[in-house]
């Protein structure tokens, strides 16, 4: 099937790009936005609007494939690619995009995908937002030539078995990390609840005793709220390498507060993710391994998440291969076109560590229905619910789009 014609549009991300420097460096909130200068290059101000752009391919056939790129709530932190504003990128498209893609014939989106994954222009690749966007609407005519579901494609060609269940999904709360942990319940979500642990005064206290409070009320929250007793989620809690400024990234120190966390948790599992940022992949992935190791030391069972300084597939095989994490967030806008994604989730269940299809808040309906697909063909252990930092929206989104898939599977088997 071949591109007749290509089409950029402007759009907005579900939520806000957040200059995350300026933020762990104590910038106030005042209302929704923060006082204070950025400190993050290309960041006009320390909280701004996200941004999108869609990415349509007519078809041959006068059919539309759509994707859209997306860039994570954090950009230029830890290693990520730059803001990504649409009127920059737009022009720049139109000019060196466009001429590759009119005319191309899709024949399988995996050979596709990994082709302008490659493309680079004055000797540097496209920005991930632009190959995570463009790797959708590959995806998405690959599937419309075929006749075919977008995860049944993948399945096809990376040689994966269709799994007729759902899918494990994690809740994040943003901010709201009280009322909407009683929203996760109702809809008894699978991992709960994120927290958005950013900040030291407000969040996590300045020994650590404001999420302690807070884990003991999560817990106790969930057990007075379900009314099915075999209601379980898992308590996962992103704290963004606040734990480790606390404790100046001593990891015995960190093993020992994230210990302390367990019985406060229990009986649910506690994942923590980022507990510390060293400032360096090589020194993240030592960090990671050190704390990892001294939590063992200790018999606790509270699990580290990497995410930080964990950006490509090559990252994720780093970090995967050192045994520094019980489980590896794989970031989707991080790694670029969606064929990353899935090939990151199959190392990382090939060699027993956990994968957890996040993403980003900050991303848009297409994006997050085009991961559900990636998710649906390859089972990861968790699948961020997305886009937005409400729950609901993103909820609704995603696990509707995996049960519409279920249902149609369902009804194919049956036939």
């Amino acid at each position: 099937m071949k591109i007749k014609n290509v089409v950029f549009a402007p759009g907005l991300a579900s939520y806000y790009f957040d200059d995350q420097a300026a933020i762990k460096q104590g910038a106030k909130q005042d209302g929704f936005v923060y006082c204070g200068p950025a400190t993050t290059e290309g960041f006009a101000q320390v909280r701004q609007y996200g941004e999108s752009v869609s990415i349509l391919l007519e078809l041959e056939n006068g059919q539309i494939a759509e994707g859209d790129c997306a860039a994570v709530q954090y950009s230029g932190a830890a290693g990520r690619d730059p803001l990504f504003l649409a009127h920059q990128i737009i022009p720049f498209l139109q000019e060196n995009l466009t001429p590759l893609l009119a005319g191309y014939d899709i024949r399988s989106f995996r050979e596709s995908a990994a082709f302008f994954d490659a493309v680079e222009v004055n000797g540097k690749p496209l920005h991930t937002a632009v190959r995570y966007g463009l790797s959708q609407a590959l995806l998405s005519a690959a599937a419309i030539s075929a006749g075919k579901m977008k995860f049944e494609v993948i399945c096809e060609e990376w040689g994966l078995e269709p799994v007729h269940a759902p899918l494990r999904l994690f809740g994040q709360s943003g901010d709201n990390r009280y009322e909407a942990v009683d929203k996760m319940v109702l809809k008894q979500v699978d991992a709960l609840p994120h927290g958005l642990i950013n900040n030291i005064p407000q969040k996590l206290g300045e020994h650590g005793g404001k999420l302690a409070e807070y884990v003991t009320w999560l817990s106790r929250r969930i057990q007075d709220l379900r009314t099915d007793p075999s209601y379980h989620p898992a308590l996962h809690i992103d704290v963004y390498g606040t734990v480790g400024m606390i404790f100046n990234n001593d990891a015995n120190r960190i093993a020992e507060y994230l210990a302390s966390l367990e019985s406060r948790a229990a009986p649910f599992d506690l994942y923590i993710e980022g507990p510390a940022d060293a400032g360096a992949q090589d020194a993240q992935v030592a960090l990671l391994g050190d704390i990892r190791a001294a939590l063992k030391a200790m018999g606790s069972t509270v699990k580290i998440v990497a995410d930080e300084w964990c950006n490509t597939v090559e990252d994720v095989i780093q970090f995967v291969d050192a045994g520094c994490c019980d489980m590896v967030q794989i970031k989707t806008p991080d790694l670029g076109s969606l064929h990353n994604t899935i090939d990151a989730v199959l190392y990382c269940k090939a060699n027993g560590v956990a994968a957890y299809q996040g993403g980003t808040c900050n991303e848009t309906d297409i994006s997050a229905r085009a991961c559900l697909h990636a998710a649906m063909a390859t089972r990861p252990d968790r699948v961020l619910v997305k886009p937005g930092m409400g729950f609901d929206e993103g909820m609704t989104i995603v696990a509707n789009e995996m049960h519409r898939t279920l249902a149609l599977l369902q009804t194919r088997a049956a036939a």
